[in-house]
């Protein structure tokens, strides 16, 4: 299902005049590394066509991308490409997926707001994208992050394999953190690699519990939209933080367990 991008796949001139090897540009790609593994431990990705990408340190017009035909278990720090918006691979071995590119480079480039963003098809999420009506209901507490910041792409079209639908995608996104994508899977969006781990992870169990409670057959109980409001106010108040942490747990844990990941 991977498709490779039929565009240049190096450019040596933009790679001699560009520093990216600083310190700040290699902890972004350990992050991202350690997020596409840890996510591959949770069950997240599908096979070699998910993709997640950062924005570089430094240089608002590159992104960092997992390389097609990787699975997310195999990613390690050095594996992770550099690409402008044109398509050239500006720094790595390999090329992006061709949809990654298409709907990550004109994301980042229509709305630099984005630092990172996170596309799966991880099964709970994706299993709300495929069911009438509003993907959360607000009936869980997990799920009232996400309240407020959620827009639904209603108008599956297809595989994102031109530049058209890569800004049509980035249009319904909006001023939104969150896509569903009919038909299709989830794109999490955020300033930084943290927080587009961090709504990645909840959003998932936001989608794992509400399924659990759907099929009890009993009626959801939603929270009331006010109270709702509230508590979303109070999640996003502590979120830059706790995403920091969550990240730097994850960190850990393949430090002992994984450390490849840093190579």
């Amino acid at each position: 299902m991977a498709h490779e991008l039929n565009v240049s796949k190096t450019n040596p001139a933009l790679r001699r005049n560009l520093p990216l090897d600083t310190d700040e540009i290699w902890q972004a790609r350990v992050d991202l590394a350690a997020c596409l593994r840890m996510a591959a431990r949770l069950g997240l990705e599908e096979g070699i066509c998910n993709h997640f990408s950062a924005v570089v340190p430094g240089h608002p017009d590159l992104f960092i991308v997992n390389r097609l035909g990787w699975a997310f278990q195999e990613a390690t720090a050095s594996s992770l490409l550099i690409c402008d918006f044109e398509g050239n691979v500006v720094a790595g071995d390999g090329v992006p997926e061709a949809t990654a590119f298409y709907i990550h480079a004109r994301l980042h480039k229509t709305s630099p707001r984005v630092g990172a963003a996170f596309h799966t098809h991880m099964p709970n999420a994706t299993a709300l994208s495929m069911v009438e009506g509003e993907p959360l209901v607000w009936a869980g507490q997990t799920a009232l992050k996400f309240y407020g910041r959620i827009a639904v792409d209603q108008n599956y079209n297809g595989l994102a394999l031109d530049e058209s639908e890569g800004d049509r995608i980035a249009s319904v996104l909006g001023d939104k953190d969150i896509l569903f994508m009919k038909n299709h899977g989830v794109m999490v969006c955020a300033p930084n690699i943290a927080e587009a781990w961090d709504d990645l992870y909840y959003l998932e169990r936001a989608a794992e519990v509400q399924l659990k409670a759907m099929g009890s057959g009993r009626k959801l109980l939603p929270v009331v939209p006010a109270v709702a409001d509230v508590a979303a106010r109070q999640m996003r108040e502590g979120d830059p933080e706790s995403a920091r942490m969550h990240l730097e747990s994850i960190r850990r844990v393949l430090d002992r367990q994984a450390p490849e990941y840093r190579d």
